[in-house]
């Protein structure tokens, strides 16, 4: 009842403003995968709380567009809403701009949020709405949210050269270099908080789950302007910051400053990154635009890139991370053969509790998923402490938790199988693990691109029918988002290269509604393999340390190299990490796992 009595407010706020439809993104003016409170409006008006979704309420209806990891969840969420649910890239599913075209086929006005979509959005939405036409609106949801939370700042961090292997002042110079104008005046403008992140060495807690600050960056030739909240920052980070060339300046000041930047410097930047509120704040008769040059952005792709000591941060990370998952499959072990009741909610707060005695620990990278049986189905399921099922018997538990460490971040899927399994569950356990290792074992050239190895992955599993729809690797940042970019490996065209130094997911799942879901999640460094006359050849490692069960695996589905990988890999793990463990829980692994 509450969600509706917001809609409806919602719906006097527009036919006050006279407009017929307005389009809610999950997104903040940074356009990161997670925000603040303060800007989850559409969780507000819809109850639903995936990561991922797009709001459209109308004075006639109200529908929500998300992807296939939150299908399940978005219509249990929406129940009692009256908010239509729309599955992205299904058949028959109408695209935002379609649905209100087919309300108003005449033609009305939709507004948007001017600081919350970006230039190309609004120029392809303007074509696509025809002949609706937009309206560009300020945000005025604190009218209509009681208690809508404020936007948080807490203290800065700086991350030193030990742990970052670069300063501020050396990232401001090949940043400058690759841009290549810096025979001319120009401005930079990035919005991104994790490259301003990687960009200045900052790290923060402003964002649940990603140590980041509220912030903007403007690269220009002589120095790095971060924009922040300058009272959360310490004397101390504000003289490392000062040192390197990194001049400060108010959060609130950024869209100022843009509209006063002279006319004959050259801004730099990308529609699809810089805001419609912030794009325009740069339009100046005479002004020349100049698109980033480098296909995914500069500073992304340069953050993408791991150097020799944040490749060594992620061992670090990585190994640590594998003595508390060791010590968690223990400790489920003993739990269920001792017949003790255990919980999904308990399992991830145990992990907590053993990922917290590494004084390098810094929270966990996103909400823990730990998921038995049909909830296992539910590739972005979250149990509660009220919410959260009995692990059962017959059935697979499947956990995807990630870490913060301060040098590194880690991700990290196990499917646990339990009891007594149908074939088909073997069987489809079998052939997920089977697309990870052979994508693991790829072997490719330079110029390789995600997409082109996709169905390494995906293939085991297209061969007996059955697939997963979300992305089979995600890039996965130093002390940063768990989920970055440019980089990916999925079905869809990504122009980005994967070259050395790069780090990303491998997590081939299958997903039955109803009964099960398994999903096996290595993270893996792209590095260099071999030299021949006829192009430069790459490969990947594997940072993860937590071992594979084997315990239901069909083994004549694996070819003989595969079979070899999974034995080795198992292999490595105990002897990596069997030396950080008592001597107990060193000898279970032996016997569970060799």
């Amino acid at each position: 009842m509450y969600r509706k009595q917001a809609i409806q407010s919602l719906r006097s706020r527009m036919e006050q403003m006279g407009v017929s439809a307005i389009i809610i993104p999950t997104n903040d003016p940074h356009f990161g995968e997670y925000t603040q409170d303060r800007y989850k409006v559409r969780e507000w008006l819809s109850g639903f709380n995936g990561s991922a979704g797009t709001l459209v309420v109308t004075l006639k209806g109200a529908a929500l567009w998300t992807d296939s990891r939150y299908f399940v969840q978005a219509a249990s969420q929406l129940k009692g809403t009256d908010i239509r649910l729309m599955k992205l890239k299904m058949e028959g599913t109408p695209s935002i701009p379609e649905w209100i075209k087919g309300q108003y086929p005449q033609g009305e006005v939709v507004a948007i949020d001017k600081a919350l979509f970006s230039y190309s959005e609004y120029e392809s939405l303007g074509v696509e709405l025809a002949p609706c036409r937009i309206e560009l609106v300020e945000d005025f949801f604190d009218e209509l949210w009681e208690g809508r939370p404020a936007l948080l700042s807490n203290p800065v961090l700086y991350l030193s050269q030990q742990y970052a292997g670069e300063t501020p002042r050396s990232k401001h110079a090949r940043v400058v270099e690759a841009l290549g104008v810096k025979e001319h005046r120009f401005a930079h403008i990035v919005a991104m908080c994790d490259e301003v992140a990687w960009l200045c060495n900052i790290r923060g807690t402003d964002i649940e789950y990603n140590p980041l600050v509220q912030s903007y960056a403007v690269v220009t030739n002589t120095a790095t302007h971060l924009f922040a909240n300058l009272g959360s920052i310490s004397d101390e980070v504000r003289d490392s910051l000062l040192s390197e060339g990194v001049e400060l300046h108010p959060y609130g000041s950024f869209t100022r400053l843009l509209e006063e930047l002279p006319a004959d410097i050259i801004r730099i930047c990308s529609k699809s990154k810089v805001t419609v509120r912030d794009y325009m704040a740069l339009q100046k008769p005479g002004a020349t635009f100049m698109e980033d040059p480098t296909v995914g952005g500069t500073v992304n792709l340069f953050k993408a890139i791991k150097n020799n000591w944040e490749r060594a941060g992620f061992e670090q990370a990585f190994l640590a991370d594998g003595v508390a998952w060791c010590r968690l499959l223990k400790f489920i072990d003993d739990s269920i053969k001792g017949g003790e009741a255990l919980t999904e909610y308990e399992i991830g707060e145990k992990l907590v509790e053993f990922r917290s005695g590494n004084e390098f620990y810094r929270g966990e990278s996103f909400e823990p998923i730990v998921a038995f049986g049909a909830a296992a189905a539910l590739p972005h399921y979250s149990a509660t402490k009220e919410s959260a099922q009995v692990i059962g018997k017959d059935n697979f538990l499947l956990m995807d938790t990630g870490a913060q460490y301060v040098f590194g971040t880690t991700d990290t899927t196990r499917t646990i199988p339990l009891g007594n399994l149908t074939p088909q569950q073997r069987r489809h356990y079998t052939l997920v693990l089977k697309g990870m290792v052979r994508l693991s074992m790829a072997c490719f050239p330079k110029g390789t691109r995600g997409c082109q190895l996709d169905i390494l992955a995906r293939g085991p599993l297209f061969n007996d029918a059955a697939m997963y729809f979300h992305g089979t690797g995600h890039g996965i940042g130093h002390y940063l988002c768990v989920h970055e970019g440019p980089q990916s490996i999925r079905m869809e065209e990504n122009p980005v290269h994967l070259v050395p130094g790069m780090v990303l997911s491998n997590e081939p799942a299958v997903y039955v509604e109803g009964e099960y879901g398994i999903r096996t999640e290595n993270v893996v460094l792209v590095k260099e393999w071999k030299y021949s006359k006829m192009n430069d050849f790459y490969n990947f490692s594997t940072y993860t340390l937590v071992p594979v069960d084997t315990s239901c695996v069909e083994w004549e589905l694996l070819d003989a190299p595969e079979t070899q990988w999974v034995k080795d890999y198992n292999r490595r793990v105990y002897e990596t990490i069997a030396p950080l463990l008592d001597e107990e829980t060193a000898q279970w692994l032996s016997e569970k796992y060799l």
